[in-house]
């Protein structure tokens, strides 16, 4: 554990987001220095549970700045000092994460592959220049010197750039939107989920009436919105191939009697788990001319997919490739999760060579991401995370195979928590890519999410904001409280291009 004094609270969580990035798993308490210790500070628990490993303290005074990190025993390990702290809170910020990161490099005795980094779309970085008419040199020296990013990082982040900014060419960022329809249930719940998940066994009876709620739903966004404005169609979860071939059927339906699913440029289908996936379900989605899908392996170890609570062989992965090539699928997705509990960097050149024999046009690569609410984050004990170095190692794998493949990266993000402090990116063959991925994650446009869980999110494009509008998560309270959910829309949704109404009558 790590205890973090501060005389101000200025730039605690970008201090937080360093400290996590160096010592990932490692709890964090903070305090102001120079109080008593009382009930925040950090006490020595059973068996060494508890125990402080090392304490950073930070002081701003006189217009300077001042970092001392310490080991649990109070002996110095560094200290970084700067006479002269900007005023202005971005160089500000700038100038402490340098500071910090060095000093946490000569503690270590290693640098990160983002350098300073810490926010989850560095593409923007490279993108905004793009916009303004600098080159991708440019991006690449702004990158290097202001965050100390790495050369194979850099090259990375403004390769993505440069295709999110072609393939986004002649989407109207102020009139259009996609839609997301949130399928919530999956035959059983990983170890590392935390999404709005729920086991099928358990809720099946609720999925024919969580369906009827769901297109009350469909029906009230599309009097609200012009359809003509539609981009693209997403359906995750969950698990969308969870639903029967008769239920996914029926909502396909009612999608195609609300919207011109004609004029989108893509729909894709989450089929996900290779346990749901069936001939019947995927002669269904072709048959209302979904091209889109995603099988998702995660791993192609047998002992690891039992360990995660996948409830499917790798053959049953290669069984539903093979059958969704039969029913005439042409863009296929498979993800892949590397840093999974026991897997080395030979159990991931296992997976990625029966993947490439597979021949998927696109592969979603995924550092794991220990969220608060999974099960592993509470078993953390029985599964430690692989180091930083083999994560990284398992990375650059998987990019090579990515290039074998003739697969290119076009969207990247990162998330809280991620082992290596590395990064999530999707590569495709020219032409394959899904462009609702790099739209939700850019925010380069309006999503309207319908369905338990789901978060629709209004651009306004020339005020830069966001504007949010949750749906519940619970399956129960998203039934029992649909006409809400409604409203929730109704009530929030702006005066936007995307709206076939002004005004909307509450």
């Amino acid at each position: 554990m790590i205890e973090l004094f501060l005389n101000e609270e200025r730039y605690e969580n970008d201090i937080r987001a360093l400290l996590m990035a160096f010592y990932h798993g490692e709890k964090i308490f903070a305090r102001k220095l120079g109080t008593d210790a009382g009930e925040n500070s950090v006490k020595p628990g059973v068996g060494g549970e508890n125990l402080v490993n090392r304490t950073l303290e930070v002081v701003y005074a006189g217009g300077g700045l001042r970092l001392t990190l310490k080991d649990g025993d109070g002996q110095v390990l560094g200290e970084s000092c700067r006479a002269v702290f900007p005023s202005d809170h971005t160089e500000g910020k700038n100038c402490l994460k340098t500071a910090l990161y060095d000093l946490l490099c000569e503690a270590a005795g290693r640098t990160l592959p983002w350098g300073t980094l810490t926010g989850i779309r560095p593409t923007k970085l490279p993108m905004a220049f793009y916009d303004s008419g600098r080159s991708q040199e440019e991006a690449a020296e702004y990158l290097r010197q202001t965050y100390k990013v790495s050369e194979e990082k850099i090259r990375l982040c403004t390769q993505v750039a440069a295709n999110e900014k072609r393939i986004l060419e002649g989407v109207d960022k102020e009139r259009s939107f996609s839609l997301y329809i949130g399928i919530p249930f999956c035959p059983t719940i990983c170890l590392y989920c935390s999404f709005s998940s729920y086991p099928l066994n358990i809720w099946a009876k609720e999925v024919d009436h969580y369906l009827e709620a769901l297109f009350k739903e469909i029906r009230q966004v599309r009097s609200m919105v012009d359809k003509s404005c539609m981009t693209t169609v997403y359906m995750g979860g969950g698990t969308p191939t969870s639903l029967n071939g008769e239920q996914m059927d029926r909502l396909l339906s009612v999608l195609e009697e609300n919207f011109d699913l004609n004029i989108a440029r893509e729909f894709t289908i989450e089929a996900g788990r290779p346990d749901s996936v069936t001939q019947d379900k995927l002669r269904v989605i072709k048959n209302h001319g979904i091209e889109r899908i995603s099988i998702n392996p995660q791993t192609m170890n047998q002992k690891t997919l039992d360990v995660i609570g996948r409830r499917h062989t790798t053959e049953d992965v290669e069984r539903a490739f093979d059958m969704a090539r039969r029913v005439g699928f042409s863009n296929i997705n498979m993800d892949l999760i590397l840093g999974l509990p026991g897997e080395s960097s030979e159990d991931v050149a296992n997976t990625l060579e029966r993947i490439g024999k597979l021949a998927p046009e696109s592969m979603t690569v995924h550092s794991l991401a220990v969220k608060r609410a999974s099960r592993l984050n509470q078993n953390l004990e029985l599964y430690p995370p692989a180091s930083q170095e083999e994560v990284n190692r398992m990375i650059h794998m998987a990019w090579q195979a990515a290039e074998a493949m003739g697969l290119e990266p076009y969207y990247l993000y990162r998330q809280k928590n991620m082992a290596g402090n590395l990064e999530n990116v999707g590569y495709a063959k020219p032409g394959k890519e899904c462009l609702y991925n790099i739209l939700i994650m850019e925010e380069k446009q309006s999503i309207i999410a319908v369905g338990a869980g789901g978060t629709s999110k209004i651009l306004y494009p020339e005020e830069n904001r966001i504007e949010r509008v949750e749906n519940v998560k619970s399956v129960k309270d998203y039934i029992e409280r649909i006409d809400e959910m409604i409203e929730r829309k109704r009530q929030k949704f702006p005066k936007s291009g995307i709206f076939e109404k002004k005004g909307l009558k509450k």
